[in-house]
């Protein structure tokens, strides 16, 4: 009788630290499971990898046995491309040690921790380094990939916070990237995804950032074009301090909104200010404050840090249903703001919605050059979001979402944040490095030439400079 891959890694990998699970076990549907429901996929092991080693065995068990191999992190990805059917999850969830060196300002973080961990640790000095804003999103995802949220506009990228990177390559090497060693592969590794290896720990640089002012101002959906021409013109201008994402969003019917808010549509600013200070905060918010109608509720006042980070955990759980889709962006111009306030009030469901996340201030001390994230001539990254927990409005919020974009994506720079697309194809991959791609296929061919981390946006090996590129 021909074994199973689970029986067969249960019968290879017998110095496995971790749980191997397969579909014939009870706890099967769990260990498969990701934050997005709209995926379902059903691979033939699970591996919960307790250490580096214990990739490294995957990566091999995975390659002899001719399986498929994705990697698993937070497990967040929209498109689900931390699973597969037919293959083997490398589960890294049990490597989430962290370790904050306050004197240094820097932070190890294992590669299967989540956002929330990293918060807590390095809060306790003070510290923090850019992140998203949803705590349970797995770390080496959201930093491979870029990692953008509410301190970009004065820290930067999270990938321009990275300053060290030990991996676990597709021949089972485990090395270490940093600017010293192995160039290219940190390079590639800051925007490039998981295409070159299993990242099993980073090290973070940290900055002084302990409690914010922060918080939503609401205005009603039908002010959007207003708000947001006053708002494009505002955050480019602003001190750095200063971060505030746009939205149209829908009003969660729970505290500590008010009631006669609940379920409303309203375009929105989420504030983050780096001072503590609410009378700082406050004059660097007035001069778009001032300008524009009352708000139906500004929500901004001192937290610290990790309780911002949190803020929309309550709103968004695991197990919706998720549809994306993402855009860079330059400028705004009238005719994408009046597209915005026509699409942006009609979402669907109330958990479905719209973000333009400023990625200028410190992201543009960066040339394109300098990391894979390529696009640092821009001032925004815009996603649009379908959400729902009923799977019966998937297509309902698919429908929302990919029209809103092709709405707007004429008006687009042309490529999107990977972390933020679905499974769109080449030509899109491509799109998002724009003339980093180039050399990014020729790391990969030096690395990865077989294409076994795949199960990502895919970065596809360039064979003519397959003996050329170095690690």
């Amino acid at each position: 009788m021909t074994s199973t891959p689970a029986q067969a890694a249960r019968s290879e990998l017998t110095s496995f630290r971790g749980e191997l699970t397969g579909p014939q076990d009870p706890a099967y549907d769990e260990a498969r499971a990701v934050y997005n429901a709209m995926i379902d996929r059903r691979p033939a092991l699970v591996a919960r990898c307790a250490d580096a080693d214990d990739v490294a065995h995957v990566i091999g068990f995975a390659r002899r046995h001719g399986l498929p191999l994705a990697v698993r992190g937070g497990g967040h990805h929209g498109a689900g491309l931390g699973t597969c059917d037919g293959g083997v999850v490398a589960d890294l969830a049990p490597m989430n040690s962290v370790e904050v060196d306050a004197a240094a300002r820097t932070v190890r973080v294992g590669g299967g921790a989540t956002w929330g961990l990293v918060d807590a640790a390095t809060h306790e000095h003070g510290l923090a380094t850019p992140s998203g804003i949803v705590s349970t999103t797995g770390v080496g995802g959201l930093a491979l990939g870029g990692g953008l949220g509410h301190l970009t506009r004065r820290c930067g990228l999270t990938v321009d916070n990275i300053l060290a990177a030990e991996v676990v390559l597709a021949d089972g090497t485990r090395v270490r990237a940093d600017a010293d060693e192995n160039p290219d592969l940190y390079w590639g590794l800051r925007g490039g995804g998981g295409n070159f290896g299993v990242v099993t720990a980073f090290t973070f640089r940290l900055h002084e950032v302990d409690t914010v002012v922060a918080g939503p101002t609401f205005w009603p959906a039908e002010q959007g074009a207003e708000v947001l021409t006053a708002y494009r013109e505002f955050i480019p201008a602003a001190p750095r301090d200063v971060n505030g994402f746009f939205m149209y969003a829908t009003v969660p019917p729970a505290p500590p909104f008010p009631e006669e808010l609940h379920l409303r549509k309203v375009c929105a600013v989420v504030w983050c200010h780096t001072n503590d200070d609410p009378e700082v905060a406050g004059r660097a918010m007035a001069p778009l404050l001032d300008g524009l109608p009352e708000p139906l509720l500004h929500a901004v006042a001192p937290m610290p840090h990790p309780v911002l980070q949190s803020m929309f955990d309550g709103s968004y759980p695991p197990g919706d249903q998720w549809y994306w889709r993402a855009d860079f962006v330059r400028d705004i111009p009238d005719e994408a703001v009046a597209l915005h306030a026509k699409f942006g009030p009609e979402a669907p469901t109330a958990q479905s919605t719209m973000h333009l996340y400023p990625i200028d201030g410190a992201v543009h001390d960066h040339r394109a050059t300098d990391t894979a994230f390529n696009y640092r001539d821009c001032q925004w990254a815009s996603v649009y979001a379908g959400v729902d927990p009923d799977p019966a409005n998937a297509e309902l919020i698919k429908r929302w979402t990919v029209d809103y974009f092709e709405a707007l994506h004429p008006f687009s720079a042309g490529g999107a944040y990977v972390n933020m697309m679905m499974d769109e194809g080449q030509e899109r991959v491509r799109a998002s490095y724009r003339g980093n791609y180039a050399r990014l296929a020729r790391i990969k061919a030096a690395l990865d030439p077989e294409n076994v981390f795949r199960h990502n946006q895919n970065i596809e090996p360039d064979p003519a400079s397959r003996y050329e590129a170095r690690p």
